[in-house]
């Protein structure tokens, strides 16, 4: 639109069926685009908390009006009021819908721009932390401060479910792992400098892959004897890192720790569970769930409902019992990520768990009648006649329930408070 076709409405005066174009950066506003149709109340009550003054708008693409409220600035025209009409019932329906749907994308913006920025981060992170050790270690300690600051004060915590997230699993899996560790450890009850050597030691607990040769970095099960002693080299060579970087003894702990196993099974000092740390123990646990779910090749990946079962029925000897308790109890039987069929035989997707009631996750349902965009979360507990039968393998769904749920070959965490008053998630 040129400068002088401009047109304005004043805050006061913005109403559902607008389209707006906010004249500030993507980081001064929370939605997903600065333009855009308004659709809820929510979204008029946001923009006015702003502090504008007026918003430009685009007559071109907002719903018409009986009565314009708007002005021009090439004709100086001035606002007043528009007409006021009693919505219908329908019309609620329709505001409501609209004002849940733009909560949950919302919030996932939210949580993947964080964890993007995570990702840069860690990439920073291998850039800096041979020239730059102790500029890289505040760095990191900056982020996963932030982090514990908000999961000690916001309250419970959902584990968010993350649109399918480009880039490479060296990045992912670290991101992946503090977040997930980060909440285990605040759910037994870790000490809150415990959990910032906790997510210090998660970050970079693989930072030693980038001294290896690119094919052993990730373990196989096809490994030689040869190949198996390079890859496990990375532990040494990420705690020599570490210690360039100044890090806590706590966090270096952890890093030398995080492939030893409960049961003395582990690598490369094969101590049992009374010689871990307690950053270690939960580090160690998330660390091999992740590696389930998201393996050198994509081919191998285990769902999160498998991956967990496995370790429960398979593994459970390697792991801290109070630490494996609690990791169920947290991703819930059906973890994020997870595709089950309900009760009433329909397909879904665990797309977010609250980690303190883990038993009523909540899912994206497929349901022809409603664009895939527009399906709103159902949260198990608010629906008591709704309930999952069982897990489902991805490449068993039916055609069109595959292309509507869309599961994740790769699958990424985050984290999102959960007041008692709002729903969390969305469908990513």
């Amino acid at each position: 639109m040129k400068a002088e076709e401009s047109h304005f409405v004043s805050v006061s005066e913005l109403r559902i069926g607008l389209f707006v174009e906010l004249d500030v950066s993507w980081m001064a506003h929370p939605f997903p685009t600065g333009s855009f149709k308004i659709s809820s109340a929510s979204q008029i009550e946001t923009i006015r908390g702003m502090g504008l003054q007026r918003v430009r708008f685009d007559p071109a693409k907002s719903d018409p009006i009986v009565e314009s409220s708007v002005e021009s600035t090439a004709q100086g025209a001035q606002p007043h009021p528009a007409k006021l009409t009693l919505a219908s019932p329908e019309q609620a329906r329709k505001e409501e819908w609209a004002q849940q749907l733009e909560a949950q994308q919302r919030s996932l913006v939210v949580c993947e721009r964080r964890f993007g920025d995570a990702i840069v981060q860690y990439r920073k992170t291998l850039d800096l932390i041979r020239a730059q050790p102790t500029v890289a270690a505040q760095q990191c300690a900056a982020l996963v401060g932030g982090f514990v600051g908000e999961m000690l004060t916001e309250g419970e915590s959902a584990i968010r479910l993350l649109s399918e997230t480009a880039g490479d699993k060296a990045a992912l899996h670290p991101v992946n792992v503090t977040i997930v560790s980060l909440l285990l450890g605040k759910a037994i009850g870790l000490a809150q400098e415990d959990l910032v050597d906790l997510g210090v030691a998660a970050f970079l607990h693989d930072v030693g892959k980038s001294a290896l040769p690119e094919r052993v970095r990730w373990h196989d099960d096809g490994f030689s004897s040869t190949e198996v002693k390079v890859y496990q080299e990375h532990v040494a060579q990420s705690l020599q890192l570490g210690r360039t970087m100044g890090l806590s003894r706590g966090a270096l702990k952890a890093i030398a720790q995080h492939h030893e196993l409960a049961d003395g099974s582990g690598f490369p000092e094969r101590i049992k569970a009374d010689a871990m740390s307690g950053p270690a123990r939960v580090l160690a646990l998330v660390n091999r769930y992740d590696n389930l779910c998201n393996p050198g090749r994509p081919g191998a990946a285990m769902t999160p409902h498998e991956a967990l079962s496995m370790i429960f029925a398979q593994q459970r000897a390697r792991f801290d019992p109070v630490a494996l308790s609690a990791f169920i109890r947290m991703m819930g039987v059906y973890p994020p990520g997870s595709v089950v069929q309900l009760l009433d035989e329909r397909y879904a997707m665990v797309v977010s768990v609250n980690a303190a009631r883990p038993l009523k996750p909540r899912i994206v349902v497929h349901d022809p009648g409603v664009p895939r965009y527009d399906a709103l979360i159902v949260d198990l507990e608010r629906e008591p006649n709704l309930a999952i039968r069982r897990s489902v393998k991805p490449a068993l769904l039916p055609h069109d329930a595959m292309d509507y749920l869309s599961p994740r070959q790769r699958i990424s965490y985050f984290f999102e408070s959960v007041p008692n008053s709002r729903h969390a998630g969305a469908m990513a």
